[in-house]
């Protein structure tokens, strides 16, 4: 099992990026909340992963903090819910909000994350309730990710809509849905907006309406 990998960044394509670790390079996804916190290409950085192995695939996914893989982990538990819809989700919806909306049984953020219906957001409240509980989860302010030993990155105001709309799609969202969502963003934020910024903008508007 690997637990937490800290190495070099080589490459960024929300959602993926390609860690050196020790001369071994990792495809590590990784939730929007924590790439929104990644430093710039080249700069070390510290991840919390969880390793999935399947008869076609290994699969790595990384989180900021430990909080954020115990929501994944939980998650996946849940019936009818795989590490793609609940990656999707804890980029859609911060810890803090997604917390919010499971004790107020609120299921209308829940079902505009691609992939969950209403029968499957009515599940994950349930569910979900008695494991918040358990993880003993701290306040919502202390729930909000640190950026640490995360730096925030440094990006070049250069045209990134193809790579976000690829990095929505890549989530689960269907590309008409995501050159529309992108388009918006570009027009709230300007021309020359970066991707991390087009994408945080574009899941906003859809996740909250």
């Amino acid at each position: 099992m690997i637990g937490h990998l800290r190495g070099r960044i080589l490459e960024k394509q929300p959602p993926w990026l390609l860690l050196e670790v020790n001369g071994v390079g990792y495809e590590v996804e990784a939730s929007m909340n924590t790439f929104y916190k990644l430093p710039e290409l080249g700069a070390e950085v510290g991840l919390h992963t969880h390793f999935v192995v399947r008869e076609d695939a290994q699969l790595l996914y990384g989180f900021a903090d430990q909080k954020e893989k115990q929501l994944f982990r939980s998650l996946i538990k849940v019936n009818g819910v795989g590490p793609k819809m609940a990656l999707a989700i804890l980029s859609g919806i911060s810890a803090e909000d997604f917390i919010r909306t499971v004790h107020s049984e609120d299921t209308t953020a829940l079902v505009r994350v691609p992939g969950v219906g209403k029968k499957t957001a009515e599940r994950l409240i349930v569910e979900m309730k008695d494991r918040l509980d358990k993880l003993q989860l701290p306040t919502l302010t202390e729930l909000e990710l640190s950026s640490g030993n995360l730096p925030v990155a440094e990006v070049s105001r250069t045209d990134y809509r193809a790579e976000a709309e690829s990095a929505l799609i890549a989530l689960g969202y269907k590309p008409q849905q995501a050159t529309r969502a992108i388009e918006q963003a570009a027009k709230t934020l300007g021309e020359g907006a970066a991707t991390e910024d087009l994408i945080r903008q574009a899941l906003k508007t859809m996740v909250t309406g």
